[in-house]
């Protein structure tokens, strides 16, 4: 079984919890997979809402196509919103995961129900959209919002870690579930410590996505090239949108 190289890609500009996942991931890693961790140079510091996506996603599928030109076999779209999933899909010659995605069928997988906390109000429509566009919704007994912003996460004061695992814990004993799905890439060092404190599964997307990654290619499974997930037709696209265009084969 040959080795393989993934990319994680923080569609933020935040170097320190570029960091933070990368070391997660790299402590989850099977010994033949390589993980190159990156963010843009521009963008949005986090991401919290619709706007920030939209903006961020220009960066995530640049770095697509700079993987794409490194030769690396898969992609990891590491925040929790998921954003811009399937154009990267649609540009990557290997399978694309996005963290919100692969936590939630790792938690489908443990538990019968989960809940998920995560950072913002706003970020908990968002993760019911996407709940409902992953078909988890029914297993999804509750969405929790600390109440704190992403960065929040980084500042060094403690506050956000602290709120997680009380949210944590009223989830365990309210929401009549069997595992918790941390909502934000930024808490992704947490889900170990929280797991062995409270006996249940506390699922980092970012660990749930480097597994399921590896899975598909020692598998070697990837993205469907017939139908809507194949390479994006080369109109003639002007500015920095045409960077981000990865030949296709034969093309």
């Amino acid at each position: 079984m040959r080795r393989h190289r993934i990319q994680l890609i923080n569609p933020n500009t935040s170097q320190a919890m570029t960091e933070t996942m990368a070391n997660t991931a790299r402590s989850i890693a099977g010994s033949r997979l390589d993980i190159d961790a990156v963010c843009p140079k521009e963008g949005v510091p986090s991401i919290e809402g619709h706007f920030d996506e939209a903006v961020a996603t220009l960066g995530i599928l640049q770095q697509i196509r700079a993987g794409e030109d490194r030769g690396v076999d898969g992609h990891i779209i590491a925040c929790f919103g998921d954003p811009g999933l399937l154009a990267a899909r649609e540009l990557a010659k290997g399978p694309v995961l996005g963290i919100a995605e692969a936590a939630m069928h790792v938690a489908s997988l443990v538990a019968t129900r989960f809940s998920i906390v995560t950072t913002l109000p706003r970020t908990v429509i968002i993760a019911r959209h996407l709940l409902h566009r992953y078909g988890f919704n029914e297993q999804c007994a509750a969405v929790h919002a600390i109440d704190l912003p992403v960065l929040s996460l980084e500042d060094g004061s403690g506050l956000a870690q602290q709120k997680v695992r009380e949210y944590c814990l009223n989830a365990k004993h309210n929401d009549s579930v069997g595992a918790i799905i941390l909502g934000c890439g930024g808490m992704a060092d947490l889900a170990t410590q929280l797991s062995e404190e409270l006996q249940i599964p506390v699922i980092d997307g970012v660990g749930a996505a480097v597994t399921l990654l590896e899975s598909l290619l020692n598998l070697g499974v990837t993205t469907s090239k017939w139908g809507d997930l194949d390479f994006p037709r080369n109109k003639g696209i002007t500015g920095p949108y045409a960077q981000c265009l990865v030949p296709a084969p034969n093309s």
